[in-house]
């Protein structure tokens, strides 16, 4: 599904290694039992959680799948007691979090990305597609 939505490629290790980390993994399924969905919340469990990976397939989005899948992990942080649920939208996704109740942070707002020099660039890195 990453390749596919173009978050890149990465070796099945890096994936379990992350999927390890994860706090909160959400998926959704068609009918067939195929992966169409998926998002990772990752947390201190206490005071912040964050919104890593938001995919759906191409051929299965605008069916809602998105929605749901943000609403499970926002529903589960604050269940589990975290409030603060942060994310990064990708280029031209805003708009789908602001309709899923995230507001965009002031332009002085804090926030910060590491800029890595292109030669330290993990593989897969670029513009993502959810």
């Amino acid at each position: 599904m990453y390749a596919e939505t173009g978050w890149g490629a990465w070796p099945p290790e890096t994936f379990e290694r992350a999927l390890s980390g994860t706090w909160v993994i959400c998926t959704a399924r068609d009918d067939d039992g195929v992966l169409v969905g998926m998002g990772r919340l990752i947390s201190d469990g206490a005071l912040h959680a964050f919104v890593t990976e938001m995919i759906v397939a191409e051929r299965a989005r605008g069916a809602g799948i998105g929605a749901a899948i943000v609403r499970c992990l926002v529903e589960e942080a604050h269940r589990r007691g975290v409030h603060d649920v942060q994310l990064f939208a990708a280029r031209g996704r805003a708009g789908f979090y602001e309709r899923n109740g995230f507001v965009r942070r002031p332009a002085d707002g804090p926030g910060m990305d590491l800029a890595l020099p292109a030669s330290r660039e993990p593989a897969g890195s670029g513009e993502r597609n959810s």
